[in-house]
């Protein structure tokens, strides 16, 4: 059965609350008993889905991690993306795999560029979306001054559901537009421990204030909700519990079931009989005891059972799944079945890949999981040579894993590394030296972006001929034309309008 299953993201800015808040929504759907609850070794106090050693160094997250959790019959599968303004491409993949997003909003900072980046992937996929904005207990903007940034950054109509009464040192709780309650705080801490009181009079002002918020703004509208055209907008404190129980209860009452997957012209329904699913995410070393790789698969359709058999499109084999993995963070547990709408983790050794899609008959083959072209381009430069061996295999990995994109030029022996953003860059040569004891030093590159060429194969091989110390492969052997600057990339495109200079490239 789908229905009883929500797959949903949180994204946010950087510091907006997005690590406390999962963890909250872990304490309430009882996956975690105590709030900061860590791993024995170490003091280190952080979110359980921030495992990396860079992420415990820097206090951020720098992988998507997933985390399931039950919750009154309903499944929650929580995907948590990377929310730094440099690590963008996994962030941007696992919105792909998911049916809806919470977007977290500081009250102090409204929007931020992030999180409108973020916001445009999920409105590429109309991915529906519930705003969360947090840190009410603290001085912020007003009511109205945040709700009509979002309403005017995002283009969205928004449906206010509850409200803060007063900010700051005036905090005294937030109003629930569903029955008039308050959600009081307690106790020293100032912090919701459950006790609820029917609203009361208020000061003229914030009496006021609050009439023209519940009046001033639409309804809430299911269709409109689901269809990306609006957002419910919750009011509340992670860090003080306020609003997190009523997120989570409008995730299980309003955010869409499983969705129909694009597979080219096709849409793949979750109620086909036949197990279908894509990558879209690999990690590796997980574990740093073994050497392990796991492949994150979003099953879109058909009851999974541990031990069947699905061929990868990118292997063309059957593979039998005898270990599948369901994800609580850092911990897991066999899988014994899974339905549409869940992540399942699969063991493997290199024979999947981000966007290989698997399924019962190989007949199917899902599209729109993005490639994006690097803005950042290195050459490695290895510390001892004669590790050259084991930085080609490192590379692989995080090229698979989706970390890093290498190109091979056509003329010259260093391999070039590509990045969405700076912080990839310390993750590469983080995890090159913890994980493979490969010391290296990235180095300036003469190339600022780089295009993927498509065309006629007699105008690739033309072009080719003229080009070759601009031309690389990337790990697919595609055709990669390597830019000094955008100004050469329209040189170019303008010389050749036979040809497509692409800065995505769908896997």
């Amino acid at each position: 059965m789908t229905s009883n299953r929500r797959t949903f993201a949180i994204i946010s800015h950087p510091d907006a609350g997005k690590t406390t808040l999962t963890e909250k929504l872990l304490l309430q759907g009882g996956a975690i008993h105590l709030a900061g609850e860590v791993k024995a070794r170490g003091q280190a106090r952080r979110a359980r889905s921030d495992w990396m050693k860079i992420e415990q160094q820097r206090g951020i997250s720098v992988t998507s991690s997933v985390m399931t959790f039950e919750k009154d019959g309903i499944t929650f599968n929580l995907l948590d993306t990377p929310g730094h303004e440099d690590f963008s491409e996994d962030t941007y993949r696992t919105l792909t795999a998911v049916d809806s997003a919470v977007m977290v909003i500081d009250v102090a900072k409204g929007i931020e560029s992030q999180t409108k980046k973020l916001f445009e992937v999920c409105r590429l996929r109309n991915v529906p979306i519930i705003t969360f904005v947090n840190k009410v207990d603290r001085e912020g903007r007003s009511l109205f001054e945040i709700l009509d940034e979002v309403a005017d950054a995002l283009a969205l109509d928004v449906s206010p559901q509850s409200a803060p009464l007063g900010m700051g040192g005036l905090f005294t709780g937030v109003l629930d537009f569903a029955d008039d309650t308050v959600a009081k705080p307690e106790g020293d801490s100032r912090e919701y421990r459950g006790k609820r009181e029917p609203l009361g009079d208020l000061p003229d002002d914030l009496a006021e204030e609050i009439e023209l918020v519940r009046e001033g703004y639409p309804e809430f509208d299911l269709e409109a909700y689901r269809n990306g055209d609006l957002t419910p907008v919750f009011f509340g404190s992670a860090l003080k519990n306020f609003g997190v129980e009523e997120l989570i209860d409008a995730i299980a009452k309003w955010a869409p079931p499983p969705r129909p997957q694009p597979a080219g012209e096709e849409q793949i329904s979750p109620e086909r009989d036949e197990v279908t699913g894509f990558i879209f995410k690999v990690q590796a070393n997980m574990d740093p005891n073994h050497r392990d790789r796991i492949a994150f698969m979003r099953q879109v359709s058909g009851t999974f059972k541990r031990g069947m058999k699905l061929t990868p499109s990118g292997f063309g084999k059957p593979i039998a799944i005898h270990s599948p993995i369901l994800f609580f963070a850092q911990d897991r547990e066999l899988a014994d079945t899974a339905e549409a709408g869940d992540i399942i983790g699969i063991p493997n050794h290199g024979t999947l890949r981000v966007g290989d899609t698997l399924s019962e008959t190989n007949k199917v083959r899902f599209t729109g999981l993005p490639n994006f072209a690097p803005e950042i381009l290195r050459r490695v430069a290895l510390v001892d040579p004669t590790k050259t061996k084991q930085l080609r295999k490192a590379l692989d990995d995080l090229s698979e894993e989706g970390v890093i994109q290498v190109f091979y030029p056509e003329i010259g022996a260093q391999w070039i590394v590509g990045v969405v953003g700076q912080l990839q860059l310390e993750v590469l040569i983080s995890r090159l030296d913890a994980e493979y004891k490969v010391a290296a030093n990235l180095e300036a590159s003469p190339f600022a972006t780089a295009r993927w060429i498509k065309g006629a194969q007699k105008d690739l091989d033309e072009f080719e001929k003229y080009n070759r110390a601009t031309l690389a492969k990337d790990r697919d052997g595609d055709l990669v034309f390597m830019a000094k600057s955008p100004w050469d990339v329209g040189y170019q495109q303008e010389k050749h309008p036979e040809l497509v200079f692409s800065a995505t490239k769908e896997r």
